[in-house]
C-alpha cells in the first residue's frame, strides 16, 4: 500500500510533533505533507530525515515566524495536497490536516490532537486571553472561527476512522463531530527520564508561561505558605505578572535545557500543574522520575494520573483553578498523600504510556481498519 501522512503544521517540536514521530515510525515507507515545514536540522532527524512535501503557505511573507495569521487560508491550503495515489491517509490533526481530500478507494484514519480548540469550546477562553473579546477585531475573529467550524464540520465524513489522544478528547469529537473514537495515547519517552527515590523538600512545576497554563495562579498559591518552596522552570508572556505575586520562596530558573528540567523532576516533592490538557505530557514525565503530581482535575490528566482514591495512588487532584483550590490541595497533600504515594507506583504508571505501547496499538487499530475497510469493497463488488 501507498501511505501518505498528513500533519498540520512542522514549525516547533512539541507533543503532536512527538506522535507523528512514532507514526512514521510505524510506516518508514510513507510520505510526509503539512502546511508548513519549518524544522531545524536536528528535529528532522526525528522524522528519518524525510522530505516534507508542504502547500502555498510555505512561501508566503513571514510564514516560518507567523503562519498562525495565515489560519483563514489553510483550509484551501491543505485541499491543494494531491494525495489520489495513495492507499492509506493517516492524518495527525489538531487544526486542519483531517480535511485533507480524499475519495471513496482511499482509507483515512485521523489521529486528532483536539478539535479546532479555539473555535469551539475554547473559542470565548482564546478570545479573552487574545484580548479579542470586543470590538472590530473581535466580531473578525469570531466570524473567522465560525468559518473554521463550518469547514471543520464540512470534513467530518472524510474521515474514515477517528483516534482520540484520550477520553475527554474522544468526548470532543462526539460533541463537535458526531463520532466515535479509539483512544490511543500519545507516547511518552519515559526511558529518558531517571527514577529517583530520594526527594528534596520543594515543590516543581514547569511550563509555557502563557495564560491558559495558570502559571500565575500557581505562584500566588505558593505566596500565602511562605514555608513551602516552589521551583518555576518555563518562560513566556506571563513572567512578569508571576514574578509580581511571588513570595522569596518562589524560585524563577527560567528556560532550561531538558537535563536540568529532568533533574529537578527527579528530585522535587511533587510537581505541580494546573492547565486543563487534551492530554498532557509533562505530568507523566514527572511520574517516570517517581515524582507525584498535584493537577488540575479535568481533562487529560484525569486518565494519566491515579488519585487518592485508586488502590496505588500516583497524585491528587483540585477542582477549581484558583490559589484556594490549589492550597488545600498542598494542605491534603502533606497531610495524607505523602504516605500513600509510593514513588514506585508513580514509575509504574508512566510505563504505560512508552511509546511503543503507542506503536503497537496504533499500528493493530490501523491494520483491523484496513481488513474492516476491504472487506467492505468486496461486499460492495459482490453486490453489482
Amino acid at each position: 500500500m501507498r501511505v501518505a501522512i498528513i500533519h498540520d503544521w512542522l514549525v516547533t517540536w512539541a507533543g503532536s510533533e512527538k506522535v507523528l514521530e512514532q507514526i512514521i515510525e510505524c510506516f518508514p515507507q510513507a510520505d510526509v505533507f503539512s502546511v508548513v515545514d519549518f524544522l531545524s536540522d536536528s528535529e528532522r532527524e526525528a522524522i528519518a530525515g524525510k522530505h516534507v512535501t508542504t502547500t502555498f503557505i510555505q512561501k508566503l511573507p513571514k510564514a516560518r515566524t507567523h503562519y498562525q495569521l495565515y489560519l483563514p487560508l489553510m483550509p484551501l491550503a491543505i485541499e491543494q495536497l494531491d494525495l489520489s495515489g495513495y492507499d492509506l491517509v493517516l492524518s495527525s490533526s489538531h487544526a486542519v490536516a483531517k480535511g485533507v481530500l480524499t475519495g471513496p478507494d482511499q482509507l483515512h484514519i485521523s489521529y486528532i490532537h483536539s478539535p479546532i480548540r479555539y473555535a469551539w469550546d475554547l473559542q470565548h477562553q482564546y478570545l479573552r486571553e487574545a484580548g479579542l473579546n470586543k470590538g472590530i477585531k473581535s466580531m473578525l475573529a469570531r466570524m473567522m472561527m465560525h468559518y473554521m467550524r463550518l469547514w471543520d464540520v464540512r470534513t467530518v465524513h472524510s474521515v474514515d476512522s477517528y483516534v482520540a489522544n484520550s477520553e475527554f478528547i474522544k468526548r470532543r469529537i462526539q460533541k463537535a463531530y458526531g463520532r466515535q473514537a479509539t483512544v490511543i495515547y500519545p507516547p511518552v519517552d519515559v526511558s529518558a527520564f531517571s527514577f529517583c527515590e530520594d526527594k528534596e523538600d520543594f515543590y516543581l512545576t514547569a511550563s509555557r508561561m502563557v495564560p491558559y497554563k495558570k502559571m500565575s495562579m500557581i505562584v500566588e498559591a505558593f505566596q500565602v505558605v511562605p514555608d513551602k518552596r516552589l521551583i518555576v522552570i518555563g518562560d513566556g508572556p506571563e513572567m512578569d505578572k508571576c514574578r509580581e505575586k511571588a513570595g522569596v520562596n518562589v524560585e524563577f530558573l527560567g528556560w532550561q535545557p531538558f537535563d536540568v528540567l529532568s533533574d529537578h523532576m527527579q528530585r522535587a516533592k511533587a510537581f505541580v500543574f494546573a492547565a486543563e490538557e487534551d492530554f498532557g505530557i509533562t505530568p507523566v514525565e514527572a511520574q517516570a522520575c517517581g515524582t507525584p503530581v498535584i493537577a488540575f482535575g479535568k481533562g487529560g490528566g484525569l486518565e494519566s494520573i491515579r488519585g487518592l482514591e485508586h488502590k496505588h495512588p500516583t497524585g491528587l487532584f483540585f477542582y477549581e483553578q484558583t490559589p484556594n483550590s490549589l492550597l488545600d490541595a498542598l494542605m491534603r497533600f502533606e497531610r495524607d498523600a505523602l504516605e500513600r504515594i509510593s514513588n514506585k507506583a508513580c514509575r509504574e504508571n508512566a510505563m504505560r504510556f512508552r511509546p511503543e505501547c503507542f506503536r503497537n496499538e496504533f499500528t493493530c487499530l490501523v491494520e483491523k481498519e484496513i481488513e474492516r475497510f476491504f472487506e467492505k469493497k468486496v461486499r460492495g463488488n459482490d453486490a453489482l
